[in-house]
């Protein structure tokens, strides 16, 4: 989150400076590009007023040495172009008058005027600053003076007057990153600690807490905040496990006593009907039995422990020894590969196995029974497959409900949370318990567990 956060700051740091220097970018390039213009334009002024005396007096001689020393001091090449377009004295030849800014330059000088007063110089452009200043005013121009100067030393301090402004962003920009780095870890400790409490609690460990006293203060009352939901969710899961042990003793010895007494009435019925009856009375009594247990082993999902790896070839070998039992003339295939690991869930993944198992077993209505299993795609897949009679689609989507029985199993032994109780376990493990039909007929309990 630390790195998220600095990644929405910097780009915005970034822009600001930005939005600050480009401008300061540009003001610095016409700056020093107008200080070299004006500079040029005072000594192509004053050559002016020295062409203007001489060509007015014949005497060039004076002129053309001044245009040579200006040259070789400054490195700017000068000249005295007429209006026909001779080049009447020069610094340097052959001097350049097909120069596109030249051209211009003098078309505009030679109708009276100065040429482009804004002439700003980028420092990635290679071109020179060319001045032309009219000899003579208005229509009694008659010559002109240009100027070339080259802009290599203007380019070289426009990029050290950028680099300046660079540095002078880079350094505050670097500051307030270094104080927004501890700020920001400052502000998110108790957002990390908050996490992992949250994590813990949904571990099942309710008596992780999290930082109320370091951050910002509405982190800390986020904190205090959460701290007594958990509390209060303690406080309901404790209540609902005394409740539990309180139904499990009181509601046992009751059962037991009223199972008793219906046994010790066998002896005293002496009509059909009456042992009919009494009969009934004992089988909804240990229906009573199964389903307090199963109502019990329901209520107790939320304090199982958190899931393990498991080897499941491992696991397989201290169970099929009372599958095969339970099955008796059922024939039982075990198809699983050695060396498979999965997450197992709370409560123990042969609790699972041994339910569907069961279930294929009781309940199926086949002569065969087949578990099978595999490594699909970072998950570990489980079959429970039987060649019995099989649910209908509906039936497959209400079997994982609570209390769900299908018709015609009505009157055999059972409670209808099995599956439901299966399908939570494995849920709570990351993994999902599904119902498919076998092929040609059938059931296929599929058990999907995280590797």
């Amino acid at each position: 989150m630390l790195r998220r956060l600095l990644v929405l700051i910097v780009p915005l740091l970034i822009a600001l400076v930005a939005a600050l220097g480009v401008p300061l970018a540009f003001a610095v390039v016409q700056r020093e590009s107008q200080v070299t213009y004006l500079d040029r334009l005072g000594d192509a002024g004053r050559f002016a007023s020295l062409a203007e005396n001489a060509l007015a007096s014949g005497r060039l001689t004076a002129l053309r040495e001044e245009l040579i020393r200006y040259d070789q001091l400054y490195g700017i090449s000068v000249g005295l172009v007429r209006t026909d377009g001779t080049v009447v004295e020069a610094s340097r030849q052959p001097f350049p008058l097909t120069d596109p800014h030249v051209e211009v330059g003098l078309k505009a000088a030679f109708g009276g005027y100065r040429g482009e007063a804004d002439q700003s110089v980028w420092p990635w452009e290679q071109v020179n600053l060319v001045v032309v200043e009219p000899v003579g005013r208005d229509s009694e121009v008659v010559a002109a003076v240009v100027t070339i100067s080259p802009t290599d030393s203007l380019r070289s301090a426009i990029l050290r007057q950028w680099g300046l402004l660079a540095l002078a962003g880079l350094v505050p920009m670097l500051g307030v990153v270094a104080v927004a780095w501890p700020m920001s870890r400052w502000v998110l400790r108790p957002v990390r600690r908050l996490d992992e409490a949250t994590a813990a609690v949904a571990g099942g460990q309710l008596d992780a807490r999290a930082d109320e006293l370091g951050g910002p203060p509405e982190l800390r009352r986020l904190a205090t905040s959460f701290n007594v939901m958990v509390d209060v969710v303690g406080k309901a899961l404790r209540r609902q496990r005394v409740f539990v042990s309180d139904a499990s003793h009181q509601l046992r010895n009751p059962l037991a006593s009223l199972r008793l007494a219906v046994d010790n009435l066998a002896p005293h019925v002496t009509d059909d009907a009456g042992r009919e009856a009494q009969r009934i009375a004992v089988d909804e009594a240990e229906e009573m039995g199964r389903v307090l247990d199963t109502l019990l082993a329901a209520t107790r999902l939320d304090s199982a422990s958190a899931a393990e790896p498991v080897e499941v070839d491992s696991l397989l070998a201290t169970h099929v020894p009372g599958w095969r039992a339970l099955a008796g003339d059922m024939s039982l295939d075990i198809a699983v590969p050695p060396g498979l690991r999965a997450l197992e869930p709370p409560g123990g993944l042969g609790s699972v196995l041994d339910e569907l198992v069961g279930n294929a077993i009781r309940l199926s209505g086949g002569t065969r029974v087949r578990v099978w299993g595999r490594a699909a795609d970072g998950r570990v897949e489980l079959h429970v497959t039987d060649d019995g009679t099989g649910l209908t689609d509906q039936e497959r989507a209400d079997a994982l409900r609570r209390f769900w029985r299908a018709p015609r199993h009505q009157n055999i032994a059972g409670t209808g949370l099995g599956l439901a109780i299966c399908a939570e376990l494995i849920g709570s493990a990351g993994g999902e318990l599904e119902l498919l039909p076998a092929e040609p007929h059938g059931l296929n309990a599929v058990v999907r567990l995280i590797a």
